[in-house]
């Protein structure tokens, strides 16, 4: 991988990661599209560290005031003794099912999922779910219903967004498209929906991340050239991960996630146009 490779697949993570539009989907079609080889799923989980590392960079001040309470739950041996404990804890528990799912499908995840077809299957799939989504969440808000916040996220709808979680397991589908997906089912604003999404993303994100580097270290670290590829795409994500965090959370605050929708159905229609004419492999 040439340097200027790993600038743009760090920018396409970076650019993708947060938006309802699949970063692992971009990473799999465009270099498929410029010819390049499949970076592969180590490689994109590793490079989510640096979209991470956005998140903490983003959301200090929230994670340190979670992190703070549940350290002081864990002292008082009151793990919910306030929101923001419970919260913690919370993003804990709603992160077991990603993990067990993702350690039992992991062959799968690596290889017959990241099929062109699954992958535009899923963009269409998940378009259509998040268009119902904000149909449902329209009509609550016409109705005068009183939508949660993070405040008084109960522990139901916490575990729900965290078991939808592992949809994104499958390539196309989103992380943070099924979480907020998700979260406007369950009554979230949509400014909610994608703050608990992020939250919600640092354990799992984390140990794919550090799994996929211990597991496939021998070809992701085996020459100068792949380890600086490897930190020059990590860092740009980064980077980019932390402006297009702050532009979606100021964005949904006004305006809902059809643009999104939208841009789902155009890049799997059009996956699919070019699967039929033999321009793409699947």
């Amino acid at each position: 991988m040439s340097i200027w490779q790993a600038i743009i697949l760090g920018i396409i993570q970076g650019l993708t990661e947060f938006l309802p539009i699949s970063s692992t989907a971009h990473l799999r079609i465009i270099p498929a599209i410029l010819g390049w080889d499949d970076p592969g799923s180590a490689f994109t989980a590793v490079i989510q560290i640096g979209t991470l590392g956005a998140v903490f960079i983003y959301f200090w001040k929230d994670i340190l005031t979670i992190g703070t309470a549940s350290l002081q739950g864990v002292a008082k041996r009151n793990l919910f003794y306030n929101q923001d404990a419970t919260l913690g804890f919370m993003i804990v528990i709603g992160t077991i099912p990603i993990v067990l799912a993702g350690l039992l499908f992991k062959k799968q995840i690596d290889t017959t999922l990241r099929s062109l077809y699954i992958i535009s299957s899923a963009l269409i799939v998940l378009a259509l779910l998040l268009w119902l989504a904000e149909q449902l969440l329209a009509k609550k808000l016409k109705a005068g219903v009183e939508l949660k916040s993070l405040a008084s996220l109960d522990w139901k709808t916490g575990f729900l967004i965290g078991l939808a979680q592992c949809i994104a397991l499958i390539p196309g589908s989103s992380r943070s498209g099924v979480t907020i997906t998700a979260g406007l089912y369950l009554g979230l604003s949509r400014e909610t929906a994608a703050r608990y999404s992020f939250l919600l993303s640092l354990p799992s994100v984390f140990a794919a991340g550090i799994y996929q580097l211990y597991k496939e270290r021998e070809s992701l670290l085996h020459s100068s050239e792949n380890i600086t590829a490897l930190v020059i795409a990590t860092v740009v994500s980064g980077v980019v991960g932390y402006l297009s965090i702050a532009f979606l959370i100021q964005f949904l605050k006004t305006r809902t996630t059809l643009v999104f929708v939208g841009y789902r159905l155009f890049i799997g229609f059009g996956l699919l146009i070019l699967l039929s004419f033999g321009t793409l492999q699947p």
